[in-house]
């Protein structure tokens, strides 16, 4: 009886998941954890972006970094210096002349010890090239792309958008859709910006002789403020912190309640920022974002707790935007949006009309099949099958999933194959009556020797459903995860909840079952 109390139960309990979904202002009286389900761009309307990962801008840097690291192996004081001269980079690789000859093969077993299988080593005289190896470059734009899509959830997410889909698309495109999003401008400027925060300090020493004609000394660069584009800062280009130190920022007041940006390194950041603003009191830094300089404040005194400001010309919204993206982390490359679209919400509102409409006419037309074939029976499956599809919307929203078109496909079929489990657990027990067995024998062995067949075609359709999900994208994914909690619905319904039902009436007597019509 425990048995059948949990199942009815359960059974109940999935349906009341759903009724926030199909009776909206309900929703109000039931806890947070059951709301309605969220539908998906197709169903509600909002945005659509196609972006871009610039992996050329990325190669650059990565290029940078191997200049760097090159210099730095050959300059070894502890492995012992390799002399060299014109040192330079050549599109994406880095080419050296090794001085002596002789030191060529030292030279190419220190550069092969630093970088190991990654980069990809030529020699032609005393010339050595160094560049990253094709699977490198393939492991790179994949990180890339991987950490882009965590980055760009990050940012939206913080701007409390319910159920962004952002999937990647071709091996270096992401698509992002934003079901309820009228107006994405503000996304779309979030997540094209890079982020890329460093500190550097000024450069007094540069005369206006050498500002006006454009032309740093070595080791300097001129940024523009980004404020004011036409006003440059000569700022020295080694990068004493890097805003990959930060583990938090957010918006506040300062002291004159002006928006300003607070920050909290880790403790390798605020170790540096702290002998930064020790060693450098009274000189000014720049705090630099995408290559352009936010502000560049006096040191007035040593800053030791790993916490910052940021000021500058902020409004109330562009500070918290510009917490967000700190927050967030920088992008590994820059995105460019290449295609964007708005789904109108009335769209999707024909589309939830057309197929609901579809829906339950197919639905009833199964019902009365059902009823005119298998009499009382027909009614168990009718009333299984209705369970059946309002705990996979209701377990859907429990589970945050969204719901699609190409969900609603997997709805459907789960539907078919739910009416198909209980065609076959019937026309077992008719078999069975057929033969003489009692009703009670009958259900026992039409249940128990159907089962398995209702197993084995359950089972293979899930398999498939996982590997749509673990290899599709997008709408693939929708229709894979609707038809695998369609599956494990199915499954209870027509198994366990059916012959509940069954077993409740029976009581445990052999009463007729005359209403199993016997042909």
């Amino acid at each position: 009886m425990l048995k059948k109390f949990i199942i009815i139960f359960t059974a109940m309990f999935g349906c009341l998941l759903a009724v926030p979904t199909f009776f909206p202002n309900a929703a109000k009286h039931f806890p947070s954890f059951i709301q309605p389900i969220n539908l998906g761009l197709d169903l509600k309307g909002g945005a659509q972006m196609l972006l871009e990962v610039d992996t050329d801008v990325m190669f650059r840097e990565k290029t940078v970094q191997l200049y760097d690291t090159t210099r730095a192996a050959l300059l070894s004081r502890d492995k012992g210096l390799v002399r060299f001269s014109d040192l330079r980079m050549q599109g994406a690789s880095v080419s050296v002349v090794i001085r002596d000859p002789a030191e060529v093969s030292k030279a190419r077993g220190r550069l092969r010890s630093e970088f190991g299988d990654s980069v990809d080593i030529t020699a032609a005289g005393s010339t050595l090239t160094v560049s990253y190896s094709e699977r490198q470059k393939a492991k790179m734009v994949d990180d890339a792309l991987n950490r882009s899509v965590e980055i760009v959830r990050r940012r939206i997410d913080a701007l409390g958008t319910r159920e962004p889909s952002i999937n990647t698309q071709g091996g270096r495109y992401i698509m992002v859709q934003l079901p309820g999003v009228d107006n994405p401008e503000r996304i779309k400027e979030l997540i094209g910006q890079t982020a890329k925060m460093t500190f550097h300090l000024v450069n007094e020493n540069v005369s206006r002789e050498q500002m006006a004609s454009g032309r740093p000394p070595s080791g300097t660069e001129f940024m523009p403020l980004i404020d004011d584009e036409t006003q440059l800062l000569p700022v020295y280009t080694r990068v004493e912190v890097s805003g990959e130190a930060l583990v938090d920022s957010q918006a506040s007041f300062d002291q004159n309640n002006m928006p300003v940006v607070t920050q909290v390194f880790d403790s390798v950041g605020a170790r540096r920022f702290a002998r930064l603003t020790t060693e450098h009191v009274n000189e000014r830094f720049a705090i630099v974002l995408d290559g352009k300089v936010l502000s560049a404040p006096v040191i007035r005194e040593p800053i030791l707790g790993g916490r910052g400001q940021i000021s500058g010309n902020f409004t109330v919204q562009s500070a918290k935007d510009l917490a967000v993206l700190l927050r967030s982390g920088a992008l590994p490359a820059p995105l460019s949006v290449i295609e964007e679209r708005t789904v109108g919400a009335g769209l999707g509102a024909d589309t939830i009309r057309a197929g609901s409409a579809g829906a339950i006419i197919g639905v009833i037309f199964v019902m009365m099949f059902m009823l005119a074939v298998y009499r009382g029976f027909g009614l168990i499956a009718n009333i299984s099958l209705m369970v059946n599809m309002m705990m996979i919307v209701g377990v859907s929203a429990l589970l945050g999933a969204t719901m699609t078109l190409p969900g609603i496909a997997g709805i459907a079929l789960t539907m078919g194959m739910a009416v198909d489990a209980n065609v076959l657990q019937f026309e077992r027990l008719r078999e069975e009556l057929r033969g003489g067995s009692s009703p009670l024998r009958a259900i026992d062995a039409g249940f128990d020797r159907a089962l398995k067949t209702v197993l084995d075609a359950n089972l293979t359709t899930l398999i498939c459903a996982l590997v749509l999900f673990q290899f599709g994208a997008g709408p693939i994914r929708g229709f894979a995860v609707t038809l695998s909690i369609g599956i494990l619905t199915t499954l209870f319904t027509c198994v366990l909840l059916s012959r509940t039902i069954i077993d409740l009436y029976m009581n445990g007597k052999n009463k007729k079952i005359g209403f199993v019509k016997i042909r």
